[in-house]
């Protein structure tokens, strides 16, 4: 090797630095957070899916309460589940997704004792719009941010990100939108127009990818379909988003490995070229 070469390499090593370093952390360098809701793991009991999302390199977990952590939970299982979480190396960054749909406020304080908990600082959820004063009032109380789920246009309630924004418009800045990019397309939402519209009310993400934007049956690994990946992470990026991506993997429920592995590779790859 030259001189020239040596330097040449130096300087291709050193520019590539702040992508690698982003790959390998899952997107922390371009100031992405890229997390899994473990409901993409709900054919696994939760030392199987532990393991599983170690194998994935990913360590901030949104949990699915009815498959990994029951909400039934007496405190020793909690803690004997937090335990396992937590020796893995992994966060848990929210629960859900919490249906909030009851019209009595000592139920739905039960969703916020259970999250308080499991150390849960954030729940994604379904209410309705009628009970979110009282839901509102809770996430004070507990200090525990309210993440409202887009579920497209299926949903009566919350099909769409604007739906959520106009509903929580004037509200705690800790009632927010958890945008599932595909529900939301469907619905037929601008996804990346809506995170821009969202700002600061944007508190989660579930991302997938659509082979056809109107059709949930369609869903494809991450990088495969009509998603515009590169530019909701543009956006992402451009507003600041502290939040949390989590790939929320729907298909191949009996072995959904490979798949999942593709979308973090292209979810982490986009990561890093806007951190290099």
């Amino acid at each position: 090797m030259t001189r020239r070469d040596m330097i040449s390499t130096v300087g291709v090593l050193a520019a590539a630095g702040p992508a690698a370093s982003a790959a390998q952390s899952g997107g922390a360098a371009a100031g992405f957070r890229l997390g899994i809701a473990s409901y993409s793991l709900r054919e696994f009991q939760r030392g199987l899916a532990i393991k599983m999302i170690k194998q994935l390199g990913i360590t901030q977990v949104s949990v699915k309460a009815d498959f990994h952590l029951p909400y039934t939970s007496t405190p020793a299982e909690i803690s004997r589940a937090l335990d396992e979480f937590k020796r893995a190396g992994l966060t848990i960054v929210s629960g859900g997704n919490t249906d909030l749909k009851s019209s009595d406020p000592a139920e739905l304080r039960k969703s916020f004792e259970y999250a308080k908990a499991c150390g849960m600082p954030m729940l994604v959820t379904a209410p309705l719009h009628e009970n979110l004063g009282a839901i509102e009032k809770l996430a004070r109380e507990f200090n525990i941010q309210i993440a409202i789920h887009t579920h497209g246009p299926e949903d009566k309630n919350f099909p769409s990100p604007k739906v959520v924004l106009d509903a929580v418009k004037g509200m705690d800045p800790r009632m927010g939108l958890c945008m599932d990019v595909g529900h939301s397309m469907r619905a037929g939402a601008d996804v990346v127009a809506e995170v821009v519209n969202a700002g600061p009310r944007l508190l989660d993400m579930h991302f997938k990818d659509l082979k056809d934007g109107k059709t949930a049956a369609s869903q494809c690994d991450v990088g495969e379909g009509v998603m515009p990946v590169v530019a909701i992470f543009k956006q992402l990026q451009k507003i600041g988003y502290r939040g949390c991506v989590n790939l929320e993997y729907e298909i191949n429920g009996d072995d959904p490995m490979p798949g999942m592995l593709h979308s973090f590779g292209y979810m982490k790859g986009v990561a890093a070229g806007l951190a290099g």
